[in-house]
C-alpha cells in the first residue's frame, strides 16, 4: 500500500482537487492507496478565528461561518454531479450544524477552552475529506472514507498532545484487516483522546496522520504533497537562491523541521524511523519531479552542510548570579521547574563560570516561564544571590544542519566569520554533541541578512552579492549604472561578484526594489518613484537590511555627506566621489574612519582625488608597506588642466570655461574648480592619508581669479567678471608663452605644508606635456627619493569618475 498526504494549498480550490485526483489515480494503477487530506487552504485559520470571535461575544463570527459554509457547498456543486449531491450535501450540512452549535456555546458562555479549540479546529479536515471521498466515488473508484478519529488515540497531558502508539497501531491494523478497498480517504490532523473526546495532533498534524498510518501498515514510503519541490537548502521565500534537496537523512530532516522548516511537521518522522520507512516531499503542481527523499543517511552524500533554517517566534530567558557558582543541583532545580510547567526549551547555553544560564523558549511561554522560575528561586532572589529572570525579545535562532558537519573542521568558524563580516551580532551559541546542528541566537531584524549570508557562504558557487543604494544619477551616476549593467556577467564569471542596485535617488525622486532595479529601465521607473527624502532613503536601506550593503554618493552635496556617519554606524559601506566629508574638519574625517573600522564597513573615496586614477590606493599601499612620503607634487584638477591646455588667448577665457562645463569637466558651479578649492580639498585628503592632522584653512592658496569674481553667487555674474578680467588672463598666458612654459594648477605637500596655485612649468618638468584633462601625481618617498613614483591619466569626466566609483565597489567585493 502507498500512503499519500495532500496539504491545504493543494486543496485550495475545486480545480486543484481535480489535479490531486489525477495524481492519486496514477498511484492507484500500481497499488492500493491511502490518502490523507488537510482542510481546504485557509479553513483551519478561519475556524480558530471564529472561535476567538465567539469567545469575545463578537457576532461577526456568524458572517465568517456563512462564508466557510458557502465555500464547502460550492465545492460539492463543482465536484459532484447534480444527481449525486443530495447525500453529500446532507453530510456537509450536518457537520456544519455541529460546528455552529459549538460556536453558539462558546458565544453564550463567553469561554473558549483548549478542548473546544481542538474540536472546532478539526472540522476543516473532516469536511474536506468527506467531500473528496464522495468525489472519488463518483469517479468510479472503489474508495472508502476512514474516520481517523476512530483510530488515532491521544493522551492529553497539560494541554500537550501525545499519541498512544500502541492503541493507535492496534486500531489501524484491525481496521485494515476488516475492510477492503482500492482507495482509502482519511482526514488528517484529527484524533480522539482516551476518553473518546475529539482532539487534534497539533498544527501541521496531517503529516503526522500519514506517518502514523504508514508506520502501522509498514509501507515502504510515505509521500507528502505540498506546494514546493521538496525541502530546500533554506526558506526560498527569504533566500531567493535556495534550491530543493534531492535527499536527506531522517536526522537532518528532524533538525530542519524542529528548527523552522515548515515543509514537514516535526513529529512526523517519529513513527517511521524505527521501521526505516522513507518519506518523499513532492510538489502537487509538479508531480513528476522527484522532490526530496528522506531516508537513512546516504554514503553518496558529500554535502558538509545540508540546510539552513531558523525559528523566529522565540524569546531568551537569562538567569545569573554569584549564587549559582559551584552550587550542586542548581541546573536540576532550574530545568525541573520548566519540566513541571510543561515548558519546552528550544536552546540552552551556560557559561563555563556557571554564573549564568540562557535558554530560548516559545514566545507565548516566556512570561509564564519567568514567573515560575522567579517563584521557585524566590529566596535566592530575595537575598540577592541571583537576579530575577530577564526576558530578551525580538530575537531568533538560526541553525546550520548537516550529518557530515562533524567530519569537517572550521565550519563554525566560517559561519561566525560570515555573520561577523556583516555585523550580525550573536547573542548565544549552542552546538549539540552530535555536531549535526550549530545554532546561534541573533536579532530578529537580521534573520534575512543572516540566512542569505550563510547560504551564499555554504551553498552557492563561490560568489559574493553586493547590494547598492545609489544617490545622484546625473552625469556620473548614469554612467555608473551603464557600467554596472554592461559588466554584470563579467563580474559574476570572473570575479564571482553579483552586484544588484536596490535604491536610486536624484534630487526629486527616489526608487526602491528589494529584488533589484531593472537597469534597462531605471530612468522611467525613477520618474514614477516617490518623493526624494534623505532620511527616508536611509530608513529604507536599514529596513532592507541586506548583506554587503553599499551606499554610493555621486553628488557634491554637503547634506548627503552628513549622512555617512549613519550609514557606517549601521554597517553599510560608503563609496563616494563627494569630497566634502573627507575635506571637512579633521575630527569628522577621523570619526568616519573609526566608524568604518568599528562597524565592519568600508569607507572608500578614491575618486575624491583623481577620478578613476588609483591615487589614494597607491598612497595607502606605500604607507602600509612602511614607506614614508617626503613630498607630493600633483596636478589634481582635470577641469583646470583642460582649461589651461585649451586656452590660447585667442578665444576669451570664459569661453574656454564654458566649453569645460559643457564637456562635464567642471562642477555645476565652475567657481569651485577655478577658485582652487577643489584642488585644496584633494591635497588635504592626501595629507590626511599621509598622517598629517590638517584642516582646509591650513592649505595655502594662490588665487589667479579676482576677489570680486570669487565673491559672486551665480554663474551669470561670475562669467561677466571673467569677461572683464580677460586682459589679466591674457597676460598670464603670454608670460608663460614667452618662457616656453605651460600653465598648470599645481598642488604640493612637503614637510606638513600644502600649497595650491597656478604655475608655469618648463619642458623638463613631468607636468609640461600633461594634455587634455589628465591628472598626474608625483610621490617622492624614502624608497623613491630622486625618481618619483608617478600616477598619471584621465582625471576628470563622468565616464572615468564612474569607473573609479565602480572600482571602489569591486574593492569591497574582493575584501
Amino acid at each position: 500500500m502507498k500512503v499519500l498526504k495532500f496539504g491545504g494549498s493543494s486543496l485550495a480550490s475545486p480545480e486543484r482537487i481535480k489535479l490531486v485526483a489525477k495524481t492519486v489515480q496514477k498511484h492507484l494503477k500500481k497499488d492500493k492507496t491511502l490518502v490523507v487530506f488537510s482542510a481546504f487552504g485557509g479553513v483551519t485559520n478561519n475556524l480558530l478565528k471564529m472561535a476567538d470571535l465567539a469567545s469575545k461575544e463578537d457576532p461577526s463570527y456568524k458572517d465568517l461561518l456563512l462564508e466557510n459554509e458557502k465555500r464547502h457547498l460550492q465545492a460539492v456543486k463543482e465536484l459532484i454531479p447534480v444527481q449525486a449531491q443530495s447525500s453529500i450535501l446532507s453530510k456537509v450540512k450536518t457537520e456544519l450544524n455541529r460546528l455552529e452549535t459549538l460556536y453558539e456555546g462558546v458565544y453564550l458562555l463567553n469561554e473558549l477552552s483548549n478542548k473546544t479549540r481542538h474540536v472546532v479546529s478539526g472540522f476543516g479536515e473532516i469536511l474536506s475529506s468527506i467531500i473528496i471521498a464522495e468525489y472519488f466515488k463518483n469517479l468510479g473508484i472503489n474508495s472508502q472514507y476512514v474516520d481517523s478519529r476512530e483510530l488515532i488515540v491521544c493522551k492529553n497531558t497539560n494541554e500537550k498532545v501525545q499519541v498512544n502508539y500502541q492503541l493507535t497501531y492496534v486500531n489501524i491494523e484491525h481496521y485494515f484487516n476488516e475492510n477492503e478497498a482500492s482507495l482509502y480517504i482519511v482526514p488528517g490532523f484529527v484524533s480522539r483522546n482516551e476518553q473518546g473526546v475529539p482532539s487534534t495532533l497539533g498544527r501541521g498534524g496531517s503529516d503526522f496522520t500519514a506517518a502514523l498510518f504508514g508506520g502501522a501498515l509498514a509501507v515502504k514510503e510515505v509521500d507528502i504533497y505540498t506546494d514546493v519541490n521538496g525541502m530546500y537548502t533554506a526558506n526560498p521565500q527569504i533566500v531567493p537562491h535556495a534550491y530543493p534537496l534531492k535527499d536527506i537523512s531522517y536526522q537532518e530532516a528532524m533538525e530542519l523541521s524542529h528548527f523552522g522548516a515548515k515543509v514537514l511537521y516535526p513529529p512526523t518522522l517519529q513513527p517511521l524511523l524505527d521501521k526505516q520507512i522513507s518519506i518523499r516531499i513532492k510538489n502537487t503542481f509538479k508531480p513528476d519531479e522527484d522532490g526530496t527523499l528522506i531516508s537513512r543517511s546516504s554514503e553518496k552524500n558529500f554535502r558538509w552542510v545540508t540546510g539552513i533554517t531558523h525559528i523566529d517566534s522565540i524569546k531568551l530567558l537569562n538567569i545569573e548570579g554569584s549564587g549559582m557558582v559551584g552550587i550542586p543541583g542548581f541546573s536540576k532545580r532550574f530545568f525541573e521547574v520548566l519540566f513541571q510547567e510543561n515548558i519546552n526549551v528550544v536552546l540552552i547555553t551556560q557559561a563555563s563560570s556557571e554564573h549564568s544560564i540562557c535558554i530560548a523558549v516559545k514566545d507565548d511561554e516566556a512570561q509564564f516561564a519567568k514567573e515560575a522560575i522567579d517563584e521557585a528561586f524566590e529566596v535566592e532572589i530575595q537575598y540577592k544571590k541571583i537576579k530575577p529572570v530577564t526576558i530578551e525579545e525580538n530575537v531568533a535562532i538560526i541553525a546550520l544542519v548537516g550529518d557530515r558537519m562533524k567530519s569537517h573542521h572550521g565550519l563554525s568558524g566560517k559561519m561566525f566569520s560570515a555573520l561577523g563580516n556583516n555585523n550580525i551580532n550573536i547573542r548565544a551559541i549552542a552546538q549539540g554533541s552530535s555536531e549535526r546542528n550549530i545554532s546561534a541566537v541573533i536579532a530578529k531584524k537580521d534573520v534575512k541578512k543572516a540566512l542569505n549570508t550563510l547560504h551564499e557562504q555554504f551553498f552557492e558557487v563561490p560568489s559574493k552579492e553586493l547590494n547598492l543604494f545609489i544617490t545622484g544619477v546625473g552625469n556620473v551616476g548614469s554612467k555608473l549604472l551603464g557600467q554596472l549593467k554592461k559588466q554584470e556577467q563579467f563580474l559574476l564569471e570572473n570575479l564571482r561578484l553579483k552586484v544588484r542596485v536596490h535604491g536610486l535617488s536624484n534630487s526629486r525622486k527616489m526608487l526602491f526594489d528589494e529584488n533589484g532595479i531593472d537597469l534597462d529601465n531605471w530612468e522611467k521607473a525613477l520618474e514614477n518613484g516617490e518623493k526624494a527624502d534623505k532620511a527616508e532613503f536611509f530608513k529604507k536601506v536599514n529596513t532592507f537590511n541586506l548583506r554587503n550593503s553599499i551606499f554610493v554618493d555621486n553628488t557634491a552635496s554637503a547634506d548627503i555627506s552628513a549622512w555617512y556617519k549613519e550609514y557606517l554606524a549601521n554597517s553599510v559601506s560608503v563609496v563616494t566621489c563627494n569630497k566634502i566629508a573627507c575635506a571637512d574638519s579633521f575630527e569628522n574625517y577621523l570619526e568616519l574612519q573609526n566608524l568604518a573600522r568599528e562597524y565592519g564597513a568600508s569607507f572608500l573615496y578614491e575618486t575624491n582625488v583623481g577620478a578613476g586614477l588609483p591615487i589614494i590606493d597607491t598612497l595607502k599601499n606605500l604607507v602600509a608597506s612602511g614607506d614614508r612620503i617626503t613630498k607630493i607634487q600633483a596636478v589634481l584638477s582635470g577641469s583646470l588642466n583642460f582649461v589651461f591646455n585649451t586656452y590660447k588667448a585667442k578665444e576669451p577665457f570664459y569661453k574656454t570655461v564654458e566649453m569645460a562645463m559643457k564637456e562635464g569637466y567642471t562642477e555645476p558651479d565652475p567657481k569651485i574648480d577655478l577658485s582652487g578649492v577643489d584642488v585644496a580639498r584633494k591635497v588635504l585628503i592626501l595629507a590626511r592619508e599621509c598622517g598629517y592632522e590638517m584642516e582646509l584653512e591650513d592649505i595655502e592658496s594662490e588665487d589667479f581669479l579676482s576677489k570680486e569674481s570669487l565673491a559672486t553667487t551665480n554663474n551669470d555674474d561670475f562669467f561677466e567678471l571673467l569677461q572683464r578680467d580677460e586682459p589679466k588672463f591674457q597676460e598670464i598666458y603670454k608670460s608663460a608663452e614667452e618662457k616656453a612654459e605651460q600653465l598648470k594648477y599645481v598642488a604640493q605637500l612637503e614637510d606638513g605644508k600644502a600649497v595650491v596655485g597656478l604655475q608655469s612649468v618648463g619642458s623638463e618638468h613631468p607636468f609640461y606635456n600633461l594634455s587634455g584633462s589628465d591628472n598626474i601625481v608625483l610621490f617622492f618617498t624614502e624608497r623613491y627619493p630622486e625618481q618619483p613614483l608617478i600616477v598619471k591619466g584621465a582625471g576628470a569626466g563622468a565616464e572615468v569618475t564612474a569607473s573609479g566609483i565602480f572600482a571602489d565597489v569591486i574593492r569591497i567585493g574582493k575584501k
